[in-house]
């Protein structure tokens, strides 16, 4: 929100200081350049009086490339950074990640205004929406439960309507948290709808048993790191208004937990 704010306010304050210039102060420097020229003034007298001030200048080179980015970054793509671990192992701490903005309607930037109603999310499907407590936060998760869904976690099963979710192909994974605290976790394959993807779990870890219903106009999200994901199981539901985007590529990534170094294997991946 922040920096589409700053965005808005730098495309609004070029444009103004560019329109001001075609409209008022351009045709003032051009009838000054004129008069001096027909009353013998020179060369570089005339230039000097016909040649743009350096806030337009900068103003009119600004103006567009600023309005691309704020087309495309609002309309189309933006960029993210993954900040935690709450969606290993699909996304690392690191991962730099690409969000399409028109999955699920097109909103006018800062006022967050739906303009176009394009769709919305399926179980599965990797959100990045506003913090419902916090909406200034930016949050990633996947969808589980879609309105109108009966969620129950129970004995670290999902159950969807009544329907077992049930998680196959149990591995280990060992994970850096820091370059000197691992955590020792089982890796499991499951499907939500049509999205097979990967979660994990860490073996002797209580995860209460709680059951949720999800109200109209409103998603149930997880992380796939189900032990230790800050989701809809502890703050409630995210409802559609808060939805930014769906996330479909890593672009870029940092192996943060190592050495720092760029983790070449991870950029390119598609998000599932």
């Amino acid at each position: 929100m922040g920096f589409a704010l700053s965005l808005v306010l730098a495309l609004a304050i070029t444009g103004l200081i560019w329109s001001v210039d075609l409209a008022v102060t351009g045709p003032m420097r051009r009838r000054r350049a004129e008069a001096a020229k027909r009353s013998g003034g020179g060369v570089g007298d005339v230039e000097r009086l016909s040649r743009e001030p350096l806030i337009v200048e900068y103003a009119k080179s600004f103006f567009p490339v600023i309005l691309v980015v704020l087309l495309l970054r609002s309309f189309v793509v933006e960029p993210f950074r993954i900040p935690s671990g709450s969606m290993i192992p699909t996304l690392h701490v690191g991962d730099f990640i690409l969000v399409e903005k028109f999955a699920y309607g097109l909103r006018l930037p800062v006022l967050n205004t739906e303009i176009l109603h394009t769709g919305k999310p399926q179980r599965g499907a990797v959100v990045v929406f506003r913090y419902p407590l916090n909406p200034s936060e930016d949050f990633i998760k996947r969808v589980v439960g879609i309105p109108g869904d009966h969620i129950e976690y129970k004995n670290k099963q999902l159950y969807i309507n009544g329907k077992l979710i049930p998680h196959y192909n149990g591995r280990p994974y060992l994970y850096a948290e820091s370059n000197d605290h691992y955590i020792d976790a089982r890796e499991y394959t499951e499907k939500l709808g049509k999205v097979k993807h990967h979660i994990i779990l860490i073996p002797g870890m209580y995860a209460p048993p709680q059951s949720f219903v999800v109200p109209p106009h409103e998603y149930f999200v997880m992380g796939d790191n189900r032990d230790l994901s800050n989701d809809s199981r502890y703050w409630g539901y995210v409802p559609q208004k808060n939805l930014v985007g769906r996330a479909f590529l890593i672009w870029f990534s940092w192996d943060i937990a190592h050495d720092k170094s760029i983790a070449w294997g991870r950029i390119g991946r598609v998000i599932h």
